[in-house]
């Protein structure tokens, strides 16, 4: 009800204020006025007040830029990250620059071609070389920048330099995985049909043909034990016959990655999968590999000045050297509670704001440390026979990628 009341009040206000310009246009022509027409003396009044606005204009303008400059991020923590900086300030300059010159043009203008009845607007249709001068003038300064970035974006998506440590990030609803190449710098095949409870990222070895093997041999012999009891011709029937079909099927392709070659399965045994928070040594290269399990993510680094899309089927990269370990940017920031981030900047489902994972940056030693404390992919591998519930280990995700 207040809410109507104050609709009604605020309708009234404004029929009101037009009721009275209306009784004030009438009274002035009766005067012999000129209605609501400002006079020359107006005119000048609403010029000058117009520069005076302007200079608080800039005023406002330069008071946003100190208040909130500190709110950026902090100096980039990467070699190319640098170069990315000086570009987008490049940018910020030519925006600046034209920001001023044209409000400075436009308020300079109101001031000074206020109306005056004696003068009289030059009229003209068409100018080329004002054409040539909006057209040329922009198209020069956008070269520059595209150039410019064009330089930076290859200079980071390139293949990396030899003795770069591999790392691959793999992102799905809704976390992060690391996977470290191990001492043979190869990272190790994968394959969706691979994907289970122990295996979350695919990979292909041995170890992990033997127990998923294992997994979807119990799990297809219990699928038909099922079978043989559920009522026929009903759906219980229907959706075991299909899973089952299913599961044979990625069975027969599981078999077939034991034809790799023998290197190619051992060369992820020596894989590191880590979750949560991953560690890379300062000044070293680091080349990042990207796949998606199930939706678009966008993995982004932005104390790096770096960002990529993981795209479910394909494999993106970029490489970049770390140039601020985490406790120097801690002490440059001020703040004991930092950690360098990695966010997904895609809306990739509901728990979308949960997709984030730290990034370490430590001395050479440090890291050198940490990661001989990980375990690889080998040691993580549990033998089939060791575990009860084999039958119901194979992930989901999996199950539903496999074709018909």
């Amino acid at each position: 009800m207040m809410t109507i009341l104050i609709i009604l009040a605020v309708l009234l206000a404004i029929l009101t204020i037009g009721q009275l310009l209306r009784v004030f246009e009438a009274s002035s022509k009766l005067n012999g006025g000129t209605s609501l027409l400002p006079t020359v003396a107006e005119n000048k009044y609403q010029g000058r007040s117009m520069f005076i606005f302007m200079l608080g204009f800039f005023a406002f303008f330069i008071w946003c830029m100190v208040e909130y400059g500190p709110y950026l991020l902090p100096e980039a923590a990467s070699e190319h990250g640098v170069l990315l900086d000086r570009l987008l300030n490049f940018n910020f300059a030519i925006i600046t620059l034209v920001f001023v010159i044209t409000h400075v043009i436009l308020f300079y203008f109101a001031m000074k071609y206020a109306y005056h009845p004696e003068r009289k607007a030059y009229y003209f249709t068409h100018s080329n070389k004002l054409e040539l001068l909006w057209t040329i003038v922009p198209a020069i300064f956008l070269a520059v920048i595209i150039v410019y970035g064009l330089s930076a974006w290859i200079s980071i998506t390139d293949d990396a330099p030899e003795g770069s440590l591999t790392i691959e990030l793999y992102p799905k609803q809704f976390d992060w995985t690391a996977r470290y190449s191990g001492e043979d710098a190869q990272l190790g095949a994968s394959n969706y049909n691979m994907i289970s409870g122990t295996n979350p990222l695919g990979l292909i070895t041995d170890g992990s043909l033997d127990q998923m093997m294992s997994e979807l041999e119990a799990e297809i012999a219990e699928i038909k034990v099922d079978l043989e009891s559920a009522p026929v011709d009903g759906m219980k029937q229907e959706d075991l016959t299909e899973t089952l079909g299913k599961r044979e099927r990625q069975l027969n392709r599981v078999r077939g990655f034991r034809s790799f070659e023998a290197a190619n399965r051992a060369s992820g045994n020596d894989d590191i999968l880590v979750k949560t928070e991953f560690y890379i040594p300062v000044g070293r290269e680091i080349d990042f590999k990207f796949r998606s399990r199930d939706v678009i993510h966008s993995a982004y680094f932005p104390h790096f000045r770096a960002q990529m899309n993981c795209v479910p089927g394909m494999v993106t990269q970029f490489h970049f050297k770390p140039t601020i370990t985490t406790a120097q940017m801690k002490a440059k920031t001020q703040n004991d509670d930092f950690d360098y981030l990695v966010l997904c900047n895609k809306i990739c489902g509901a728990a979308h704001y949960n997709m984030s994972i730290v990034i370490k940056v430590v001395e050479e030693d440090e890291y050198n440390a940490w990661i001989a404390e990980q375990k690889t992919f080998s040691e993580t591998i549990s033998p089939a026979d060791e575990s009860e519930e084999t039958a119901s280990i194979v992930s989901e995700d999996a199950i539903s990628m496999i074709e018909e």
